[in-house]
């Protein structure tokens, strides 16, 4: 008999998920854990990652740990893989979530500003995966999905900061997916459409985004959280064993366009 469902059973595996404490990564950080995966969730905030923890160790009966890390520090990060392994001793999974998003036209926008998108979105992913590599090589067993974005495939006015940074992701993802596949690990990539996470509540009742939803994204709304749940249970899961480099669209309909 094949396998089945029984594919995306992630029972005593560990997960980190970065910037697990609200949006796609508080969703993705449960979804995890209902699938029955240990989940360390990270955050700049501390008190929020803890509480995003408690919540889904209470939801699901898995044990989940929550750690302020600031994924641009060298130190911070190699903190975080340290207690994973001290409190698992074990890391299978790795979600590269934490992100931010500044807007404006170039002429708007001062060069610290890009640099900042760039500092947390790509070297913060690299810095991670290249922390907890060397455990999974160990194994020859692992898991990193990167959280990409749409923008990352095409583009959109007023968006060079984090266009210019998800490109990157996409790139990192299949160079890194080539590099280490020999060792069993699968790198891929979500690219989420428009989400109606707290990075996008502040344009979510703007005429510009009103319209760019119904005339973009085919199923003309907004994504809702649980959405983003599937795409990272099949990717962090055994299920993907065959799947590296490659990316997950998960946008509405919005680039197939």
């Amino acid at each position: 008999m094949l396998p089945g469902i029984k594919l995306f059973d992630m029972t005593g595996q560990t997960a980190i998920v970065t910037g697990g404490s609200k949006g796609l990564g508080e969703a993705i950080a449960a979804g995890l854990a209902s699938a029955g995966a240990n989940v360390l969730v990270t955050s700049r905030d501390e008190n929020e990652a803890v509480a995003v923890a408690d919540h889904v160790a209470d939801e699901y009966g898995v044990k989940a740990i929550g750690m302020a890390a600031d994924v641009t520090e060298l130190m911070q990060v190699d903190a975080m893989v340290e207690r994973a392994l001290d409190e698992f001793g074990r890391i299978d999974v790795l979600v590269n979530n934490a992100g931010i998003n500044i807007r404006g036209p170039i002429d708007d926008l001062d060069y610290e500003q890009f640099q900042q998108v760039q500092r947390i979105n790509v070297e913060g992913v690299w810095l991670c995966s290249k922390a907890v590599v060397p455990h999974m090589k160990e194994r020859k067993y692992g898991r990193i999905v990167n959280m990409a974005s749409t923008l990352g495939v095409v583009g959109l006015a007023n968006r060079t900061p984090y266009a210019t940074s998800k490109g990157a992701v996409v790139q990192m993802t299949r160079a890194l997916g080539l590099e280490l596949a020999p060792w069993n690990v699968c790198v891929n990539a979500i690219c989420p459409g428009p989400f109606l996470t707290p990075m996008n509540v502040p344009i979510a009742e703007t005429e510009e985004a009103k319209k760019f939803i119904v005339g973009a994204v085919a199923f003309e709304r907004w994504g809702e959280l649980e959405e983003i749940q599937g795409a990272a249970i099949f990717l962090a899961s055994p299920a993907s064993s065959y799947v590296t480099g490659s990316l997950v669209t998960v946008d509405g309909g919005w680039t197939a366009r």
